[in-house]
Order: C-alpha cells, then structure tokens, then sequence
C-alpha cells in the first residue's frame, strides 16, 4: 500500500441528479458535480466545443509586431529560422510553425540545441551557424525568454528575433523584435497556461487571421494538443477546447509519422485520448530528444512519405527502448540511495555517470515514488551539472530555484518543471537551501494520503455505456483530473503477473459484478495480496480497447485488505 489513508471527498447528490434528469449520463453527472460543476449550464458549456473560448491572438503582446516582422519577411524572400527545444512541446512547436511555412512556400531551417552539448535555450554558437546559413530572421519556440545577452548579440550580427516562450520571465526581458509570453508582465491575455506550442499556433492564427479557426485547427491541432498534454499543461478553459479539437484532428486525419507511430504502438487511431499522448506518443518523441537525436523526431512528424515513417518509427522505437534500459538503471540506483536515507524534504541526487538525457523522467518517478519534490543532477567531466527539476504537490519549484539563483549558473522552466545547471561545488548547499525553502513555503503532511472523489457503492454504475460517456469529459490532467473512485469489500478472484512480472492482473468481484484490473508497475508480491481475500481498492475507471474489443478496466491506484 503506497498510501496510510483514504480520504473520500464525496459528491452532491442533489445536483448529480438535476444534471442527470437534464440528459446528461449518470455518471457523468456524479463526475462533473465532483469536479464543482453543479449546473445544467455551466454542464453544457463545459461539454461542448464552442469556439468563442478561444482568444484573440492578437490579445498576446507584441502579436503584432511579430506578424509584420515575418509578413516583411515573406515578401523579401529572407530564410526563417525556427528555434526550438529538444522536448515534445518544443518539437511540436516547432514543426507546428515549419509546417506553416512550408505550405507557404517560405524558405525556413528548424534548429533544435543539443541536449548534451549545448543545453537549452538559445545560445551565440547557434546564432552564428544560424547567420552563417543565411537566415535573417529567428522565431523561438518554447524557449528564449531569458535569452537577453543571447537577444543583443543576435542585433549585433544582423539577426532580427522574435521569442515566443510560455515559460517564467525574468525581471528583465530580451530585446527583441517582439516578445510573445502569456506570462511577460503587461500582457492582458488570458489564458496564462498556454504551452510553447500553444503560443506558436497563436502565432499563425495571428498571420492568418482571415483563416476559418476551425479549420486551423484541422491542420495544426494535433501538434497543439500533442504538445500541451506532454508539457503537463492546464486542461481547462482555452486549452481544454484546443486539446479536445486537437484530439478530433488526430482521430480523423494524422500525419503519416504519427500514424505509424501509433499503430507501432497497436494503438487504434480512432480512439485516441490523453492518456494514448501521455503514456504511448510523447514518451517515443521524447526519446529522441532525451538521446540526443532531436532531428529522428522532427522528422517523423514533418515527412510526407509512408516510406520514411515506417524507417523513422522502428529506429525512434528502437531508441526509446534503449531509453527505457538507461532510465531504469537510474532510477533503482535512486531508489536504492533514498531507501537508505528516508528523505524528508526535497530529493537532490548527482552522479557523473547518469546520462543527462533522462533525468527528467526519473526526477518524476522519484517524486512520484518518495512524494516529495526531486532534482537529478548529471554532472560531466568539467564538474558542470545539468539537473531537471519535478515538483510534487503545491510546492512552486521555480520559485525555490529563484530563491537559490545566487548558486546557480542558469536556470529556466515553470513551478511544476524547471532545469538548472551548477557547479559540482555548489550541489551541497544548494541541497541544503532548497530543502530549507520547502519546510518555511509547505506544510508537510505527516504521512501520504490519497484524494478519492467517491465511493462506488453501486458497480453497475460502471458499466461500459456510461464509461463510453465518461470519455466525453476529456480531456483529463492537470486541472481537471480523471476521476479516483473505490469500491470496499470486493472479492479477489485471481491474481496474474502479466509485463514479465512487472505489473498484475487483478479480476475481482463485487456484487455479482466481475471487472479487470491493472495494477502499472507492481508486482504481485509488491501488491501482498492473493486470490481469495476480500480488498478495498482505489482506481480510475476506463474503458480499454483490444484489437476492437472494449471492456471496462479498472486501473488500480491503491489496494487495502480487508478481514475476511
């Protein structure tokens, strides 16, 4: 059991039912009034796809700027520059913005910075090779806005720039030919959660603002909605109805990378959520970014030739395995050192040997695993180290990061997610510093509880129909979760290793009603249950779909045993 206890938060009966008696399915209604949405209205309004929610992009600041930069631009016939980052968001971005241009005719470069030799954001060798290649304009994507020594330099060599980024800004912004930030100060847009490729495709909104949205949409929205899910960004309001028409993009029409890459996957292309972009798409593109090799990804998601993807997709999914063996291997060396020292605040682990590409996703997993925030550190021969930084809870990681800048050389990213690099010498005290500003700005629990929205007292509720429905509510993550439910007193029917042992096979019985588990990442001896016993379990309901069979599955968060 991961978690000490259960906290049930309940829903409001009164209202499940008026929004039941309007139409609206069972367990959506129980759902929705969970999530403080208690009105017929405010029901409807959630559920559609009207697109008055999305904004006027010429609401961001210097959008207009920007657009008479790059219109001069095509009508001298200049090379654009893309620069982007080596992370799905920043891939997405920038093929978002290089599929544009090339449907325009325009003469454009992508250039991603290598994760290992250069890191991220712009840097000056960049914008000399950029220069050197006849580019006279560079647009950056999900990066640059504390790129101000980097912004006076590219003036000075005859480059204009113009930074879109959705990242924190620093007091001082770069001097630009236009600064596109949600986040810069000044700037009266509303939607502050937009990703980098959200703020990209508001750039082409922007260029082609006599465009149908809707069609726009059709053709960039499932590099948005791609993006925005990867870089764990809000999934309400604005961004809620790009992911959802982003979504509508991917099932109808993909390119043919992408479609090769899900069916590489078995993942039917009809059917496509965020969990399908979450756990199936993002982590292969990533791979290659992550392995250094950006340009695998890039060229996946912008080639036109069913050839190419089916070559492309074998060696990306060759690489994200090697990425998964690197990253395990890293993690159990993690995990090993904090069971031994039972951390009680943030996790701050460096190593010479780690390689520098993953430990983003295991600063995850450790922060997932321990419930406190985590910064892996990879430091190279010069005793440089490049750490990324995960956030768990309310804890505002960039903000901390701010706190300790005095011993950091750089740093950038939002509260949830960031990157720092600092010097070996400097790796103790700033474990010490930021472990001093977690206990004065969190309250720390005493122990680890787990949030549940209800229990299900009833199991037919989670019949196939109103699950089907449920899948209308997408899309689930940061700001709207998926629904986390129990059920007490189920039977245990059977328990099978399926993964190679990794993870179990649950089927239980409540009821006289029968359901599949899956319990990720947990062996049957890590679960310490057996067939027979009576359980509580905590889980997300879905549905799961086989080769074109769909059956509900309950995917298991927590399991208590009961008394028989």
């Amino acid at each position: 059991m991961k978690f000490v206890d259960w906290v049930i938060n309940g829903y409001d009966r009164a209202a499940a039912v008026t929004l039941s008696r309007s139409g609206i399915n069972p367990l959506v209604a129980v759902y929705l009034t969970c999530r403080g949405i208690t009105t017929v209205e405010d029901a409807k309004n959630f559920l559609s796809d009207d697109l008055s929610a999305v904004h006027d992009p010429f609401l961001l600041r210097d959008m207009d700027a920007a657009v008479g930069r790059i219109r001069r631009a095509i009508e001298n016939g200049e090379k654009i520059a893309i620069y982007g980052d080596y992370d799905v968001d920043g891939m997405t971005s920038s093929c978002l913005l290089a599929s544009y241009f090339r449907s325009k005719g325009i003469d454009y470069e992508i250039y991603i910075p290598g994760r290992m030799d250069e890191g991220y954001g712009v840097n000056i060798q960049a914008l000399d090779c950029l220069r050197a290649n006849g580019a006279s304009l560079v647009i950056t994507v999900d990066c640059g806005i504390t790129a101000q020594r980097e912004a006076v330099y590219a003036r000075e060599i005859g480059l204009d720039l113009i930074i879109t980024d959705h990242h924190e800004c620093k007091d001082a912004l770069p001097d630009a030919v236009a600064v596109i930030n949600p986040k810069r100060p000044g700037c009266q847009y509303p939607n502050t959660s937009l990703a980098g490729v959200g703020v990209a495709f508001k750039l082409v909104c922007a260029l082609e603002k006599d465009t149908d949205l809707d069609q726009l949409l059709m053709t960039y929205g499932d590099l948005v909605a791609i993006g925005t899910i990867a870089d764990v960004m809000s999934v309400v309001g604005e961004n809620r109805i790009l992911i959802r028409r982003g979504l509508a993009a991917l099932n109808k029409k993909s390119r043919p990378g992408l479609r090769r890459l899900l069916r590489e996957a078995f993942v039917d292309r009809r059917d496509i959520n965020t969990a399908t972009i979450g756990f199936v798409l993002a982590p292969r593109l990533n791979a290659a970014g992550r392995m250094g090799q950006t340009d695998l990804s890039i060229n996946l998601l912008m080639t036109e030739s069913e050839e190419e993807a089916a070559r492309l997709t074998s060696e990306l999914c060759s690489l994200n395995a090697e990425r998964r063996q690197l990253e395990a291997g890293i993690f159990d060396e993690a995990f090993a050192t904090l069971l031994n020292s039972h951390p009680k605040g943030p996790v701050v682990l460096a190593n010479r040997g780690w390689h520098q590409g993953v430990m983003g996703i295991v600063a995850a997993k450790v922060a997932e695993q321990f419930f406190f925030p985590a910064i892996m550190i990879s430091i190279d021969e010069d005793g440089v180290g490049r750490g990324s930084c995960r956030s768990f809870g309310d804890f505002r990681m960039y903000s901390a990061l701010e706190s300790c800048s005095d011993l950091l050389e750089n740093f950038g990213g939002h509260e949830m997610a960031a990157g720092l690099t600092i010097s070996e010498a400097n790796i103790e005290e700033f474990r010490r510093r930021i472990c001093e500003y977690y206990h004065q700005t969190v309250k720390i629990p005493s122990d680890p509880v787990l949030t549940l929205d209800f229990e299900v007292i009833k199991p037919e509720l989670l019949s196939l129909e109103n699950l089907t429905a449920l899948e209308k509510t997408e899309p689930f993550g940061n700001g709207f979760l998926p629904p986390f439910l129990c059920m007490t007193d189920v039977f245990l029917q059977s328990v099978i290793p399926i993964g190679g042992g990794k993870h179990t096979k649950l089927r239980v019985i409540k009821n006289s009603r029968h359901f599949d588990c899956i319990c990720f990442n947990r062996s049957s001896e890590e679960l310490g249950v057996t067939e027979g016993m009576l359980i509580d379990i905590a889980f997300e309901p879905v549905v799961n779909e086989y080769r074109g069979w769909r059956n509900v599955q309950l995917h298991i968060i927590d399991i208590r045993t009961r008394a028989e």
